[in-house]
């Protein structure tokens, strides 16, 4: 007695919400002549070689990593130009030669104080971001599409459809998805990928 096979996905999967959680704005998934498109990105279907969904992580732990790095880097650069400076500056004080590069010393610790803040304000935007359940497509290139759904329950139907466009040629739809707006380097990705429709769109190794 032969097994059953189990039944093909529909030609037509059913339309996926357009509504935003937090995607930036819907983009077409289009099927259609061997290509699938990504809004206005193609990728031949011949070159597609593993489609998937994943939750992307937060890179906290880097983050911290890296702000304390960079504060360390910044105060002894800072430390390190108010002692050059400090020296004609009290020459030049005890002389009576104006402020003597009191002034430099100054700028250089606003300019240090500054650099400060913002290393704070990147890395609470990378600990308070949430992580991605996504839609990746790979190809046999370094580029890795990733696009999300309002409703994430969708996306792994929406790999059967893919898949199922690959084998069968003559499939062709279309679909609403979400693209999105991180920063790759705040990500574990997994693998180097280029990614569409994200900020700094080259990915990190994890």
């Amino acid at each position: 007695m032969e097994s059953e096979q189990p039944p093909a996905p529909p030609v037509q999967p059913p339309p996926l919400s357009p509504t935003a959680t937090w995607g930036v704005g819907s983009v077409d998934l289009r099927v259609g002549r061997r290509l699938l498109w990504v809004g206005n990105a193609a990728y031949p279907m011949q070159n597609i070689t593993r489609v998937y969904t994943v939750t992307i992580m937060p890179r906290r732990q880097e983050a911290v990593v890296r702000f304390l790095m960079r504060v360390a880097i910044t105060a002894a650069v800072v430390i390190a130009l108010t002692l050059l400076a400090s020296l004609p500056a009290v020459l030049a004080s005890a002389i009576g030669a104006g402020d003597g590069g009191f002034g430099l010393i100054l700028f250089v610790w606003l300019v240090g104080f500054g650099a400060g803040i913002y290393y704070l304000v990147e890395m609470i935007s990378v600990l308070s971001a949430s992580p991605r359940y996504v839609l990746a497509i790979e190809t046999s290139g370094l580029s890795t599409a990733l696009v999300t759904s309002s409703n994430p329950t969708q996306l792994p139907q929406l790999v059967s459809y893919i898949v199922h466009a690959i084998e069968n040629p003559q499939t062709e739809f279309q679909v609403k998805v979400e693209t999105l707006a991180i920063n790759p380097s705040n990500y574990y990705f997994g693998d180097n990928v280029n990614m569409y429709g994200g900020t700094g769109n080259v990915g990190m190794a994890a």
